[in-house]
């Protein structure tokens, strides 16, 4: 008689509910999971590090709208790998966390790594819980992945006893799970008319998306909302909120707006929580969200409309309808956006330091030449940079928590998205010791990508706080050695460059990709602050 093991269980629901890729890191309690996987199609990427593979998870998920899922052991590696979830819960992006865990029979009485895994997992994640019964594996699993995806996407976790993934029972007993559906909630045709009304009837309307929707299909989306409706449409995935490089000006008119209409964009500190000066004591609030938790943060007295619906098909519903006489509004948004202060065309750094505008012109110029390329950007003071000026098809940043450490693990996930297309992760020098060891994981996957890590030898964004905060005189323990990153991605396997003037960047950036290998090129920088845009009164 055929039988099949819990493992068997768990790795043919999830090629059967269309998972292609996996990111993994493995331990004694997912070994049947790895070996059940041979028996499928499934590729797997093993990492270095447990939260690495959650990241490249994240970013498979924002990237393709389909669940990112990442598999990891039991106890300390759950422990690493949760760590990362609060990245993809801010991003609003679907991932599942597959855990291994200490054996049912053997729980409460000191099992090898016990703890409450879900209990860990729970605050960063939208459902978060152990499976019980090798019966209910395929349940659990197509479950968890339709949570993911549902309403405002996020992270789902799904701790899975050894001793349930080992034991074996008949293969004619065992139902393999269908997918479920995900419920997409379409706004009623009556909000639509409502949004619509209150649209039209303000002077300076501003329609805000949360991070769910800056992804390629989202912005898509957005952009072609915005032509249709002649009103920004402006998507916020930055911990800088109104302050995000990216979007310029954008504070100085967020502050005019008389309507400001929230598409599954949270209010919150990323909007200055709607408080004045940031937004207009007067302006008022329409909010279109999945979670009513959400809609009631609108400051009373000036919610004008509101509903619970998703994102995505309230803003088609929305471009369905006419244009709306805006001009002036919608020419004064997109200017300020659009600028960026003129003295940075002359920017260039002193002697053996680039200045991070000069490093961001050398990566436009490369991503120009390659328009099919993915900019990444990390977080901290050199990531700000990047998002200001340099163009790419598409872009992934730190999201919304404000993370650093996680760009090397996205670039990584990034290549395996589209092996044909170079990717270029913009990062600093603190940052690259979270998960430099990942070179060895591209190397040995063949997915190549280019670092330019910008080398100030200080934590620059801690840096900063310390001069504003407290003066020069107390800036201490925030500096770092100057160290040759490039040699250590060497090591590793990859292409090393070491950067000290801007003329060397653009053959740098040729030789990273002509290389065909994981590659970091180690700019030394002048150490300065993130870019804060201002136009001159």
């Amino acid at each position: 008689m055929e039988t099949l093991r819990g493992a068997d269980i768990v790795a043919r629901s999830l090629e059967r509910l269309g998972v292609r890729r996996i990111f993994t890191l493995s331990g004694n309690h997912i070994m049947p999971v790895f070996d059940a996987l041979l028996e499928t199609g499934i590729e797997i990427v093993h990492v270095r590090q447990e939260a690495a593979c959650v990241h490249m998870a994240d970013a498979w998920g924002r990237l393709t709208g389909e669940v990112g899922v990442a598999l990891v052991t039991g106890g300390q590696g759950h422990a690493n790998g949760a760590a990362a979830l609060f990245t993809a819960l801010a991003a609003e992006s679907p991932v599942l966390l597959l855990s291994g865990h200490a054996g049912l029979n053997e729980r409460g009485r000191g099992a090898f790594q016990e703890m409450d895994q879900a209990g860990i997992a729970r605050p960063m994640t939208k459902a978060s819980w152990t499976a019980t019964a090798v019966a209910t594996l395929g349940s659990d699993i197509a479950r968890a992945l339709r949570l993911a995806k549902e309403g405002r996407p996020g992270p789902v976790h799904l701790s899975l006893p050894v001793d349930l993934l080992d034991h074996a029972v008949p293969a004619d007993t065992v139902r393999m799970p269908a997918a479920d559906a995900v419920r997409e909630q379409a706004p009623e045709p009556g909000l639509v008319a409502d949004l619509a009304r209150h649209i039209a009837g303000a002077e300076r309307p501003l329609i805000l998306c949360g991070p769910a929707l800056c992804d390629p299909a989202g912005r898509a989306a957005m952009a072609a909302a915005e032509e249709r409706l002649g009103v920004p449409v402006i998507g916020m995935e930055s911990p800088r909120g109104i302050n995000d490089p990216s979007l310029g000006a954008f504070a100085e008119v967020l502050g005019k707006a008389d309507l400001l209409v929230l598409v599954g964009k949270a209010l919150d500190f990323t909007l200055k929580f709607g408080d004045a000066p940031a937004v207009a004591a007067d302006c008022r609030f329409a909010v279109v969200d999945p979670d009513p938790v959400l809609i009631a943060r609108a400051p009373a007295g000036r919610l004008v409309a509101s509903g619970v619906a998703d994102p995505r098909p309230t803003l088609a519903a929305l471009g369905q309808g006419g244009g709306h006489a805006h001009g002036a509004w919608y020419g004064a948004v997109r200017a300020a956006r659009a600028y960026r202060p003129p003295a940075w065309a002359d920017l260039a750094g002193g002697a053996g330091r680039v200045h991070p505008v000069a490093l961001c012109r050398a990566v436009d110029a490369f991503l120009s030449e390659h328009p099919e390329g993915t900019l990444i950007c990390d977080g901290g003071e050199i990531g700000q940079w990047p998002q200001a000026l340099v163009r790419a098809g598409r872009r992934l940043v730190n999201g919304v928590s404000g993370t650093i450490g996680a760009s090397i693990p996205f670039a990584i996930a990034a290549r395996a998205e589209r092996p044909e297309a170079p990717v270029v992760a913009v990062l600093g020098d603190g940052t690259f010791g979270f998960h430099m060891a990942e070179f060895d994981t591209a190397v040995r996957y063949g997915l190549p990508f280019i670092a330019v890590v910008g080398n100030d030898a200080r934590w620059n964004a801690e840096h900063q706080i310390q001069l504003r905060s407290y003066g020069p005189e107390r800036t201490r323990h925030c500096d770092l050695l100057p160290t040759r990153y490039d040699e250590v991605a060497r090591a590793l396997g990859g292409f090393g460059a070491l950067v000290t003037a801007e003329s060397e960047l653009g053959p740098a950036l040729a030789a990273a990709h002509a290389s065909g290998l994981p590659a970091c090129i180690n700019v030394m920088i002048e150490s300065v602050p993130a870019p804060m845009i201002r136009r001159p009164a």
